[in-house]
């Protein structure tokens, strides 16, 4: 009769050291495996599918997105845009209200010379399968004139969608009107400076409340409030290569770090400022993982799972006793 009791106690051991659903999720990093993406420039995190992070090549590929699952690097879906013509330079995508995707066609090798550029908003569809989805079409212009840009975020709340240009010395956020228009031109005015940050990507998290801005070796937190944003510090970032994207997990716990290249890897990194408790960007706290139940959550599984096993071995001792008087 000792058998049930050993597989009881095996079964729950395995309970106790479970992996977190974040790395089933592929929040610890994968290759995406797809020949096709040679240039990855964008990256988002889905919500509507964990795991699932949708990019899309540079330039010269056509209106095409990316579903790639982080468990395996492969691609699960392809998404054709129609009703956007043949895309210039898509340098960026972001992830709105309502699972809306936003991919930004706006960079400008030609250090700015594009009379205007475009975003495409579609949305993300409920069923990965490759298919074809229209996506309204957005032309911008710049207040101040033609620039180039490789960054562009949506504001998880407000849906208002913001760029940052790539300036050496100092760039600018720019802010689009509240509510874009398919009919005219949307104009993007500066409404805070960045400054020493070369911008390749950017991203908000999920609550709203910290931008993150990637320059090709580097990468910078922001206090957002409410697009008047204060520079918290400068982040640490894995190096992959010529580093094109960024994006927060879907849980905001951590921040997913992408190159170009044929293969190229997607690393992770705890997230800056994580507050306590706070349940839109997940359980944890500094980016640092100090202090009880850091970012990743590893010291956190680790003690819980060392409690949950003395638990386990507690409760099989005293069944054992139990069953021994019984005799």
């Amino acid at each position: 009769m000792r058998r049930p009791f050993a597989v009881l106690a095996a079964a729950l051991l395995v309970g106790a050291f479970a992996v977190p659903a974040s790395a089933a999720d592929g929040d610890e990093g994968f290759t995406i495996k797809d020949p096709r993406i040679t240039e990855s420039s964008g990256l988002a995190a889905s919500r509507q599918h964990p795991g699932i992070y949708w990019t899309h090549n540079d330039s010269d590929d056509g209106a095409y997105l990316y579903a790639v699952d982080s468990a395996t690097g492969e691609t699960v879906a392809t998404i054709t845009m129609t009703g956007v013509g043949a895309p210039r330079d898509v340098e960026a995508i972001s992830i709105g209200p309502d699972n809306q995707l936003y991919v930004g066609d706006i960079g400008d090798n030609l250090g700015g010379t594009w009379p205007h550029v475009w975003i495409y908003q579609l949305p993300e569809p409920k069923e990965l399968r490759d298919q074809a989805i229209k996506a309204t079409q957005y032309v911008v212009k710049y207040e101040g004139g033609a620039r180039d840009a490789e960054s562009l975020v949506v504001h998880p709340k407000t849906g208002r969608v913001y760029i940052v240009d790539k300036k050496e010395d100092t760039g600018h956020l720019f802010e689009g009107p509240e509510k874009l228009s398919a009919s005219g031109t949307n104009v993007f005015k500066p409404i805070a400076e960045i400054d020493n940050l070369q911008a390749t990507d950017a991203t908000l998290s999920p609550d709203g409340r910290k931008l993150v801005v990637r320059s090709y070796f580097g990468a910078a937190a922001f206090d957002w409030n409410g697009g008047d944003i204060k520079k918290t510090g400068r982040l640490s970032v894995p190096f992959l290569g010529q580093g094109e994207s960024v994006t927060y997990t879907a849980d905001g716990t951590r921040l997913m770090y992408g190159a170009e290249g044929a293969e190229s890897s997607v690393e992770p990194e705890d997230a800056p400022d994580v507050e306590e408790g706070d349940s839109s960007s997940g359980s944890g706290s500094s980016a640092s993982g100090s202090g009880d139940g850091g970012a990743d959550g590893g010291d956190g599984t680790v003690r819980n799972g060392a409690i949950a096993v003395a638990v386990v071995v507690a409760a099989l001792i005293g069944v054992s006793r139990l069953r021994r008087k019984g005799r």
